[in-house]
Parts: C-alpha cells; structure tokens; sequence
C-alpha cells in the first residue's frame, strides 16, 4: 500500500504560451525533476506506465503541456480525472499566466508568432488561448502571474516552493462529539448519527463507550448503521481527493451523537480506520470521558 511518503510526485506545468513555461521546467531540472518538455497529454497514460515499471523508479516528474499540441488538448481533462485515482502519484498543477499586454510585448521582443494565430495579431491568440484555458486555470492548484516577475524571481519562486524533500501530508482528523456540547468549531464536514440506535438505552452498556467491542457490535448490528457506513465511506471516497487537490493539507471530519460517547465514537473510530490504508488519518474523540486514539 503506498503512503503519502512513497508517492511519485508529478509536476504539470501549463499555462498561457510566453509566460515562463521554458524558466519552468529548467527551475525543475535543478531541482532533479524529470523533465519532459511538450508531452501531448494522449501520451501521459503510456508515460506514467513507464514510470510505474522502470527499474530506476522515477519520483519526482515534471511535464510542461500546452497548446502547441492542440490537436491533443481535449485530452488533457480526462487524464487529469484518471490521475485522481491513481494511488501512487501525487499529482499538481502549476498554471503560469501574465497581462495580455506583456505577452503581447514578449511576443514583439522574440519576433515570433502566437501558436493559436501564427498569420494573425499575437493578441488574437492570446485571447482565443486565455479562453481555452480557463477551465484548466481553475482546476490548477498554483497560479503563478509573471507579468512583473523577472526570470530569476520565476526560478527561486519554484525552487522555494518545491525543494523541501518532505511535502506537506494530507491529513484526515475524524472527530467524535456530542451535540448537546457543540458542534467543534473546526469541522469542515459534519454528520448526525442521532437518528442511529442508541445504546445509552440499554442500562450495562450506558457506562461504556463505542471503543468497547458490546458497544461497537451493537450500533454496527443495525442495517441503518451498515448503510450509512456505505453511504458515508463512499461519498467521502469521491470527496477526499477532490480536497487534497485543492491543496488543503488537512479535513476534519465531525460525527455527532447525543452526548458523544457510543454511536459517534463507533462511527468515528469506523470511518478512520476505513481511510487509514490510503490517507493519514488522526481519530479522536473530544465528549468521551478520559479517551483519546490516535
């Protein structure tokens, strides 16, 4: 099973044509990236299966991708949605953009023409290739304006944000609470399970809690405790990755009962064992008296 830690990290730098992809991908070179320039994005399946099976395993990649293939582009979103679900890559986008009069004026400088209007104005180009861009812009997790940046501060701006060996860990806290104490004010998601049936009622197992195996067994032996386990684990599935692309370096994940003591520290201790195969992942139980798991 791969970790946050083994993963390949892979580096897809885009972005509009004369914004400093070429100071991009050199920065990355330095800092002992593969490189490759102009992968038509048809080929990035076949590429990452090389990676996979190479013996000199290959774990820091960067690819520039942008419209001088075209023909290909389309392809490029649904490479990026197959990336999602391939667990030992790490994948980010960086999106290098400036103001259409300073592309206008680099393109001046070099005498060359826009690849989107090679017989036209360069504005032309810029604005058909800034329209074409923008779904991709908004799915990128760095933005990086170079409209005022000079080449040097493009270079150390990438060698400051890549060249700690250790990336920051995606961590999933699953907190269980009681209602009656407050929703904890760090929750980004928030799930009832009052609505499950509740061992308090059941007089030995009042003084206990959902750690304890009679507790766990009883709210696990209900089918509506079973399906919103499915339900949950299977949104949450879709949700995590979503979030760590993003770049959020952690979610908390709230489960409230009652008082916080039985069917959410079940659900909880559930939910983060589910996920600890392929996130790191924290539980802990803040209504529960003298307990905490780590």
């Amino acid at each position: 099973m791969n970790t946050e830690l083994d993963k390949v990290q892979l580096v897809i730098i885009t972005g509009m044509s004369g914004a400093g992809k070429t100071v991009a991908i050199q920065s990355f070179e330095d800092l002992g990236f593969f490189c490759v320039d102009n992968l038509p994005p048809t080929l990035l399946p076949k590429f990452l299966e090389l990676m996979k099976d190479t013996s000199n395993k290959m774990n820091k990649v960067a690819l520039v991708m942008d419209l001088r293939g075209r023909e290909f582009f389309d392809f490029l979103f649904k490479s990026l949605d197959e990336l999602d679900h391939i667990a030992w890559v790490t994948p980010k986008i960086i999106f290098l953009d400036a103001e259409d009069s300073v592309l206008v004026r680099r393109y001046k400088e070099t005498r060359r023409s826009h690849p989107l209007a090679p017989s036209s104005l360069p504005l032309e180009g810029i604005q058909q290739e800034r329209k074409l861009l923008e779904d991709l812009k908004g799915r990128s997790q760095i933005i990086l304006n170079t409209s005022k940046m000079k080449p040097r501060e493009l270079r150390e701006k990438i060698i400051t944000e890549f060249s700690v060996e250790k990336q920051p860990i995606f961590t999933v806290n699953v907190v269980s609470f009681g209602f009656k104490n407050g929703i904890p004010i760090d929750s980004d998601l928030v799930f009832d399970v009052r609505f499950l049936p509740n061992p308090f009622y059941i007089e030995h197992m009042r003084p206990k809690t959902g750690l304890d195996k009679e507790v766990y067994d009883y709210v696990f032996k209900w089918n509506e405790t079973q399906t919103f386990a499915n339900k949950l684990t299977d949104l949450l599935s879709f949700m995590l990755p979503h979030y760590k692309r993003e770049g959020k370096s952690q979610l908390v994940i709230g489960i409230g009962c009652t008082g916080g003591q039985h069917r959410s520290v079940a659900l909880a201790e559930y939910i983060g064992q589910y996920f600890k195969k392929d996130y790191h992942t924290r539980i802990s139980h803040r209504d529960m008296k003298g307990k905490e798991k780590n």
